[in-house]
């Protein structure tokens, strides 16, 4: 590593620690972390720090915590750290522009995509379900437009059949912790000149939404195969289902499964069990076996032990 440099981190959940801790490791001088206010959690509302916070106070670092970095008071405060660059991974909140000014070298930001494509709040469960065959983080510097700023460098993934937001999620993250340290060096001594983004290819990775959540039997398998690993594990995609016998329907989340071809014989229709194994008939007359569900008020359980405990015989019905 070159010189270490003074710096300001700026993140909030699980994804950013890695970053952080990767860059204490190299020896770089962490000034100051800002994260997200603690908010309540749990049954009883207590006030829960974010993982950054967490983690930063563990290792003995002043961490600073506003609603917003808008008021000039916020912004001198940031000023006065006298910073080289500040690194910014999934915190939260805007950066005005005379904070982006404020360190020497400027604001990296480590993004889970490959820009332009999925700028915005949810780049990983966007991608899923997409059913994009690659993704990556890359090490962009920040301007004032969201994800528009220049590249400085890229870690790609693949993204497999089996897998889910959550094991996307902690490949990457481990790719942006040696990722972040590398392209910090190469901005500091000028070997990793930021390279503007493609003009083609933008899109949005908008928030995940309750209309992205509930299920369409209707729709072609795939679609929700990639629907249920991209909403897994949270906040999950989910369907009703009426045990027989029974009035009030039960909302059920899925958070694995897998693409199957319907059996030669099988008449079922879309949202109708094909087996007593949570093998659901879909529109394309292709199917989705369930691997992992859960049921109100129970842990999310493999399909086997689901089915111990709440019959769903070949014929049932979701909705």
């Amino acid at each position: 590593m070159t010189q270490p440099l003074r710096i300001a981190f700026m993140g909030s959940p699980e994804f950013s620690v890695p970053v952080l801790a990767a860059l204490v490791e190299a020896g770089h001088e962490i000034a100051c972390v800002y994260s997200q206010p603690p908010r309540p959690a749990g049954r009883g509302k207590k006030l829960r720090p974010t993982p950054v916070h967490q983690w930063a106070e563990a290792q003995g670092l002043e961490v600073r915590t506003p609603r917003s970095l808008k008021k000039a008071e916020e912004q001198d405060a940031f000023a006065a750290l006298d910073l080289d660059a500040a690194v910014v991974v999934a915190y939260g909140l805007i950066l005005p522009q005379a904070v982006l000014d404020a360190p020497r070298l400027g604001c990296m930001n480590m993004h889970a995509s490959l820009l332009p494509r999925w700028r915005g709040a949810a780049p990983i469960q966007r991608a899923v379900m997409a059913g994009d065959e690659v993704t990556g983080v890359q090490a962009m510097m920040m301007e004032a437009g969201l994800d528009t700023g220049p590249v400085l460098a890229t870690e790609k993934t693949r993204i497999f059949s089996f897998d889910t937001t959550g094991t996307v999620h902690d490949r990457l993250a481990g790719l942006a912790a040696d990722l972040a340290v590398r392209a910090l060096a190469g901005l500091a001594d000028g070997s990793l000149p930021p390279e503007p983004q493609s003009e083609d290819g933008i899109v949005y990775a908008h928030k995940v939404s309750a209309a992205d959540q509930r299920i369409d039997w209707s729709r072609p398998a795939a679609e929700i195969d990639r629907q249920i690993r991209g909403l897994s594990p949270f906040p999950g995609a989910w369907f009703y289902f009426t045990p027989e016998g029974e009035t009030d329907p039960l909302r059920m989340k899925v958070l694995m499964s897998r693409v199957e071809l319907a059996p030669a014989e099988s008449k079922a229709r879309p949202g109708e069990l094909v087996d007593g194994s949570l093998l659901v008939s879909c529109g394309d007359g292709q199917c989705v076996r369930l691997l992992r569900a859960q049921k109100p008020g129970s842990k999310a359980m493999d399909a086997d032990m689901l089915l111990r405990g709440l019959p769903v015989p070949a014929g049932s019905r979701f909705e």
